[in-house]
């Protein structure tokens, strides 16, 4: 009978060691695998940090200033001509639609402005 109550008291300090031990380890376990995580995003993070200071780098000059406004916005210069090319699949897009309504903006009421934002994209 002693060697009965000396097992379950040996089971009893063995459940209450594992149970002291599985909570710790388990919050070292997820803080460990967040530190990870974080450290990922961090990376990911200045990696698009030098990006934008290259990119920041480069608008810095007045000349590719120039080339973006050209590019990206169809700007020209004052006495040059503008030409447009139509590419073969561009003849079946519907120019009218893509244009903002004839009606001015300070003609309408908010609601109405607002339903317009709403319903073109």
């Amino acid at each position: 009978m002693t060697g009965t109550r000396r097992a379950a008291m040996f089971a009893m300090v063995l459940c209450a060691l594992a149970l002291s031990i599985a909570v710790p380890l388990r919050t070292y376990l997820s803080q460990r695998d967040e530190l990870r995580e974080v450290t990922q995003q961090q990376e990911k993070l200045r990696t698009d940090v030098a990006a934008l200071e290259q990119r920041k780098q480069q608008l810095s000059d007045p000349a590719q200033v120039e080339i973006e406004a050209r590019t990206r916005l169809h700007f020209v210069r004052p006495g040059e001509t503008p030409y447009v090319v139509q590419l073969p699949g561009d003849a079946d897009r519907k120019t009218e639609e893509e244009r903002p309504s004839g009606k001015p903006a300070a003609n309408r009421s908010w609601y109405e402005q607002l339903w317009e934002s709403v319903t073109h994209k």
